[in-house]
């Protein structure tokens, strides 16, 4: 009696997945689309195109720019690039003074 019991239980939570496969799509299987699918595909596509004319053209970046010097030429070997030396601070207790 238990066992009848579960199959029974198991059917009925099974069968509302098997009622939602009407049809299973297989592999390179044609969809067959209506009229108003094509046009809406087509007015998609018109809205894509329209949107990527309006974005305007970028100029290359090149992010290490400020690492390089100015003249677009690499500093010759052995040199350091040239920074200016830190300023040394003032004291500003009259002790130090």
């Amino acid at each position: 009696m238990r066992k009848l019991a579960a199959i029974f239980l198991l059917a009925l939570i099974a069968e509302p997945a098997w009622a939602q496969q009407d049809h299973v799509q297989r592999y390179r299987e044609e969809i067959e689309k209506s009229p108003a699918d094509v046009a809406n595909e087509a007015r998609q596509q018109r809205a894509y195109q329209r949107a990527l004319s309006g974005v305007p053209d970028q100029k290359p970046t090149d992010p290490w720019g400020i690492a390089r010097s100015n003249d677009g030429q690499a500093a010759p070997k052995g040199t350091a690039a040239k920074t200016p030396a830190p300023k040394q601070a003032k004291p500003t207790s009259a002790a130090a003074k």
